[in-house]
């Protein structure tokens, strides 16, 4: 027992159900990871491509396997008329509003990108774009109702 007596017990449970702020924070985090990869992919030249599973049923024998398929990605930034590279936000297929319309954020060159990705991030993390993470995901869940 000596060797817990270094440690801080505690008395709790897990919860089992995360809040829905978490839940979209964590999303909007994992999406701007990926765009974070597929930019070290472009800069270093490689192609980033992520595989996720997928259960196929063969129609003749009825079998089900699971295949590797890879997932596409879509960039999140574009070069504009300018010559600047702009980046947009997107929560699922949709553009988040960082300030009062404005839904872009305007860059030098791609080289600025993971930068300004990792910053975005840190912003997330702190729960600075909850409203607008908010507004875009009601307007997606009003799609749904009749």
């Amino acid at each position: 027992m000596s060797t817990l007596n270094g440690l801080k017990l505690v008395n709790t449970k897990r919860s089992n159900k995360m809040p829905p702020v978490q839940q979209r924070r964590n999303k909007l985090m994992k999406g701007i990871w990926e765009q974070m990869e597929l930019c070290k992919a472009k800069q270093a030249g490689s192609i980033y491509a992520p595989v996720r599973l997928r259960t196929m049923k063969n129609k003749e024998t009825g079998e089900r396997t699971t295949l590797q398929v890879p997932k596409r990605v879509r960039a999140w930034h574009w070069t504009a008329e300018n010559g600047k590279t702009c980046l947009s936000v997107k929560y699922g297929a949709k553009v988040i509003p960082l300030a009062k319309g404005m839904t872009a954020i305007e860059l030098e060159s791609e080289v600025d990108l993971l930068d300004t990705l990792a910053t975005i991030k840190l912003a997330v993390e702190a729960g600075e774009l909850d409203a607008q993470i908010e507004a875009v995901c009601g307007a997606v869940k009003r799609g749904f109702k009749k």
